[in-house]
């Protein structure tokens, strides 16, 4: 009897539908194709808006596609030369993502503070905005050489990393003022170009290649 009672149960619910999403990550070039795609069923619908300042100059980045709940949140990565914040919206039915949002704010210093590269100099100190409550690090290799920042970060944006390495990157983040060392790490990739600091001279297309990579390990 209980065996029929589930055959039942199985034949008589509703018919569980993929949720169809708009699907656009930006490319190195800031645009995409958008398309639509379903989503596995763990997920949701997601946009994000991302605003970088470096220098009085801004960067913006809209992107969308399958997201799970855990990376709905709004948070910031200052690493001193340049500021990224983000904004992002989740939706649970089909093609809900279609909206440009607006761009997130940074809020009013909190008094924590972390250690910031500027040019060679990993000693200088930074402080932090808004729900920036962790100090992170970060190692990637951009441009042949293999590059250290340094500086403050939401906790929500410290708990999406887990694929930094598929990607090139090495983050780490930690709790506590001035947790994230004034030492730079002596790294080098396999055909061992030299490594470095990244402060105010940061070239434009280095910047967009560390903002998009922080995009592909938040939202992957």
């Amino acid at each position: 009897m209980q065996i029929l009672v589930l055959i039942l149960g199985i034949v008589l619910l509703p018919k569980v539908c993929p949720l169809k999403c708009y699907d656009c990550i930006p490319g190195p070039s800031g645009s995409c194709n958008e398309t639509t795609r379903e989503c596995p069923s763990y997920t949701q619908c997601g946009s994000v808006k991302m605003t970088s300042n470096m220098g009085g100059s801004e960067f913006k980045l809209t992107g969308r596609t399958c997201v799970t709940p855990d990376q709905c949140f709004n948070g910031s990565v200052n690493l001193g030369f340049v500021q990224t914040v983000f904004n992002t919206m989740c939706c649970t039915s089909d093609l809900c993502n279609s909206q440009d949002l607006p761009e997130g704010s940074i809020g009013s210093p909190n008094g924590r503070k972390c250690f910031q590269c500027v040019e060679n100099d990993c000693t200088k100190t930074l402080s932090c905005s808004g729900n920036e409550d962790y100090c992170i690090s970060v190692a990637v290799t951009a441009e042949e050489q293999k590059v250290t920042l340094k500086g403050c970060a939401s906790k929500l944006i410290c708990s999406n990393t887990q694929y930094a390495e598929i990607f090139g990157a090495e983050i780490s983040c930690c709790q506590g003022d001035l947790c994230n060392s004034a030492s730079t790490a002596d790294t080098t990739t396999t055909s061992q170009p030299s490594s470095k600091t990244v402060g105010t001279t940061t070239s434009a297309g280095l910047l967009v290649f560390v903002t998009l990579l922080i995009i592909l390990v938040l939202f992957s």
